[in-house]
């Protein structure tokens, strides 16, 4: 993965970019620049670049509750996967929640994403709920919960990371 960098989504080119990979991944969360920017308010989102192409996204939002719940979500554009993207933008996104100090690590994957649902529970999650929206519309969604925070659910990050 020689060229591989994670970068946080800031400013409004970097922020469209990320919108552009999450919108991809998840047509029916489809978000707008401003549901964007204030994500980008409250969540640690990065963008994912082999070279100077992109290819994924993350969010990590921080831990809150009395579990002290983390969510970490890695996304990576479809032509892009199977290549190791997914995995060190995960363990990224991971470290930077443990970072936080989260008590518990989840995710969330729309349920026809099999492969977004293959990987999470390659990594140790398990399904919590499956749920719809309140709005109108039939797309299930698949909460997951990381059975092990060690070592093996990936708490090393080995991708080459650098901020701008």
């Amino acid at each position: 993965m020689i060229g591989f960098r994670i970068e946080p989504a800031v400013g409004e080119h970097r922020l469209e970019q990320w919108r552009q990979v999450h919108n991809t991944v998840v047509p029916p969360a489809a978000l707008s620049p401003e549901e964007v920017a204030e994500r980008a308010g409250r969540n640690r989102l990065e963008n994912a670049y082999a070279g100077d192409v992109l290819v994924g996204c993350s969010t990590v939002r921080p831990p809150e509750g009395e579990a002290r719940a983390a969510t970490v979500i890695a996304r990576v554009l479809p032509e892009f996967r199977g290549r190791g993207y997914g995995d060190a933008l995960y363990r990224h996104a991971l470290a930077h929640a443990r970072g936080l100090d989260a008590g518990v690590i989840e995710t969330c994957v729309l349920a026809v994403n099999t492969d977004g649902l293959a990987f999470a529970r390659a990594r140790g999650f398990t399904e919590v709920e499956r749920y719809t929206l309140d709005d109108g519309s039939d797309d299930w969604w698949v909460d997951l919960r990381l059975t092990n925070l060690g070592p093996a659910s990936g708490n090393t990050v080995w991708a080459e990371s650098r901020s701008s």
